[in-house]
């Protein structure tokens, strides 16, 4: 135990069992028959399911306007968070997760009894609602975190060369703040996508999200299927981030 790096074994031993080995096995079912034959037929099923093809579309759509929604509220939130002429306590800012104390599930079904109480009939209005909600935070902070870190010295050199206001927050502030709206983007999107409780209970089952077909297949004893579709949600979730991650990297490295 002498060596630093010895020291990283629990977390690699955490890595293997609780990361590695479960996405092993969605792979193995995900190519594998009720017999355990290799088999590509639960790959191939998906694009000719039209059930889960048409689900696919709407958690595209409800997250796309969820992630909108969030990006528009969840912008000026953090800008005026992290200026301090406009915000002048720290407490503001833990009144932002202040609900996030509160179980996510809890959160869900009193919103829902909300709802109920006062006669609204659920569906995707008041899905996205809850959406938003529920995510709006995780669009928040990583753009308030970039943008309180920011060196206001660009800001006020841009001023002194003549630029408005209006023009240093769209040539210096948004381009800078890139990385947190990326990060918010991927923290907001994916997790709507593959959701299935907060449809459940906001809309009584009538529209239901990608996470909701993977869990139904499952619960239905179809592992080998629900593998498929949740190593497609996987492949999706690395390619967004892979995509996310080099625009992050292209704007640290001043390529805007």
């Amino acid at each position: 135990m002498g060596k630093r790096s010895n020291w990283a074994l629990p977390y690699l031993i955490f890595l293997i069992l609780f990361v590695a080995l479960p996405l092993i096995l969605i792979a193995l079912y995900a190519f594998r028959d009720g017999n355990g034959s290799f088999t590509l037929s639960n790959i191939t099923k998906f694009f000719t399911d039209g059930d889960a093809l048409s689900t696919f579309a709407v958690s595209i759509e409800v997250a796309v306007e969820n992630t909108l929604i969030c990006l528009l509220l969840g912008y000026p939130a953090a800008w005026i968070l992290a200026n301090r002429d406009l915000n002048k306590s720290a407490v503001t800012a833990i009144l932002f997760i202040l609900p996030m104390w509160v179980n996510a599930l809890m959160r869900t079904l009193a919103t829902a009894e909300l709802f109920n109480s006062l006669g609204f009939t659920l569906g995707k209005g008041t899905l996205i609602f809850g959406m938003v909600y529920d995510y709006l935070p995780f669009m928040i902070y990583p753009i308030y975190n970039v943008l309180q870190k920011m060196d206001k010295s660009y800001g006020e050199a841009a001023a002194d060369l003549g630029a408005t206001p209006a023009e240093v927050f769209m040539k210096v502030t948004l381009p800078l703040s890139k990385p947190g709206i990326f990060s918010g983007i991927l923290m907001v999107f994916m997790p709507t996508v593959s959701t299935f409780a907060i449809s459940e209970f906001l809309t009584n089952n009538k529209i239901k999200l990608f996470g909701t077909i993977i869990q139904e297949n499952i619960n239905s004893s179809m592992w080998n299927y629900g593998a498929a579709l949740s190593l497609f949600m996987l492949v999706i979730i690395g390619l967004t981030t892979i995509l996310l991650g080099g625009e992050d990297r292209e704007i640290e490295g001043g390529t805007l």
